[in-house]
């Protein structure tokens, strides 16, 4: 008795093949399903790549757990195997790359609320502790966003060294400094405000001032200069 050939996304119609679908519509058009379909490219043995892609999308519950997962949690998934797993994290993190890199905004930063909306973009939903800096040219307008440190799950090491090198290297006129609190609570800490303290002692030494220091918690943010923690100016 002959048995029956597996289904694949050749079986379908062209009409309704994720790729064509993509040239043909735009990938707008696509679901969830379908665009990892297009980014896995091939199923498994006995599986079409579409039921691997709804497997993905169902052990994780979506998208953005599917970006945060480790390489090794994503691997051992039927269907996915290293390669793939490592397919899906650079493509998260070139997505994560492409929103947050460096614009010339029409405007200045000249609130809290568009720094942190800038800072959430770099720093949200991040498992371990990073500390950037935005890099600010004379109209307030960011220039870079550079990566200082990147921590446990528990601490971040910075130093001021490190922090103005960057800023005097990109000629910035003044620089905001953010950091992500893994656990999503934003609410400072002890150390976060001795370091804002001594970095910005360091940037009015060196003519760079520190504008504001933004935390990142979850959906959440808190700006040390809203707070009155940065004094005058």
């Amino acid at each position: 008795m002959s048995r029956k050939a597996p289904f694949t996304v050749r079986d379908l119609p062209s009409s309704e093949r994720p790729r064509e679908r993509l040239a043909a519509l735009g990938t707008e058009a696509l679901s969830q399903q379908e665009l990892l379909a297009c980014l896995l490219g091939r199923g498994c043995a006995g599986e079409s790549v579409i039921t691997v892609a709804q497997r993905l999308l169902n052990r994780f519950g979506g998208l953005e757990r599917i970006a945060q997962a480790p390489l090794e949690e994503l691997a051992g998934v039927r269907g996915i195997g290293l390669a793939k797993a490592a397919q899906l994290k650079a493509a998260c993190e070139l997505s994560r790359r492409a929103d947050v890199a460096p614009r010339r905004l029409s405007a200045p930063l000249e609130t809290p609320d568009a720094a942190m909306r800038l800072a959430k973009r770099y720093l949200a939903r991040r498992r371990k502790e990073h500390f950037i800096v935005l890099l600010l040219d004379t109209r307030h307008r960011v220039m870079k966003v550079s990566e200082i440190s990147v921590g446990s799950l528990e601490a971040s090491l910075v130093h001021p060294r490190e922090t103005f090198q960057e800023a005097i290297a990109a000629s910035a006129a003044a620089l905001i400094l953010a950091h992500n609190h893994p656990s999503g609570d934003p609410t400072p800490s002890a150390e976060d405000l001795d370091l804002t303290r001594r970095l910005k002692e360091a940037g009015e030494i060196l003519g760079i001032p520190v504008l504001d220091h933004l935390i990142v918690g979850g959906a959440r943010a808190v700006s040390l200069q809203a707070a009155g923690f940065l004094g005058e100016g």
